[in-house]
């Protein structure tokens, strides 16, 4: 059973740190829940404080990441209809076969939002929409040290406890 747990642990450390690059998934608490699989077999002690801790880090960069992208836009001038218009255009950007179509859709979104919608001006607009990919690449960057990190601790828990389940 904890060949089990191990293995799906690590595959969920490792699907969190895809989910932080494309946003479908929670990647830090995906990866989370791999640690906690972990935690749980027979080979490694069950730490209370380790997991508490990186149960609070992965919640709250979670929750960061629904603030971020629109703190980037509002800091850089944009609106409502620019943030709105960046998480439509990520949408669109994550199902086009294009490369690199989740940046492309973010800042087209916010551009198209601010443009057609809020009425705002052509300078403006660009810098707004830049205010938003700022803001979603800062959030990325953010969610992929957090679930690099959790495999790290993964791959180093199972490494020191090796002996424990063989």
């Amino acid at each position: 059973m904890d060949f089990i747990l191990i293995i799906i642990g690590f595959l969920l450390c490792l699907a969190g740190i895809i989910g932080s690059i494309i946003p479908i998934l929670p990647g830090p608490p995906v990866s989370w829940v791999g640690l906690l699989l972990l935690h749980l077999t027979d080979g490694v002690p069950f730490s209370y404080w380790f997991l508490g801790i990186t149960f609070v880090v992965a919640i709250t960069i979670f929750i960061l990441d629904y603030f971020i992208p629109a703190v980037g836009t509002k800091r850089f001038g944009g609106s409502r209809a620019g943030a709105i218009g960046a998480t439509i255009g990520l949408i669109i950007g994550i199902l086009s076969p294009i490369p690199f179509g989740i940046l492309i859709g973010l800042f087209v979104g916010a551009l198209i939002g601010e443009l057609a919608f809020n009425k705002t001006e052509g300078k403006q607009a660009i810098k707004a929409a830049f205010g938003s990919f700022l803001g979603f690449l800062v959030s990325t960057f953010m969610k992929l040290v957090i679930a690099t990190t959790f495999l790290g601790f993964f791959i180093w828990d199972l490494i020191q406890y090796w002996n424990n389940f063989f």
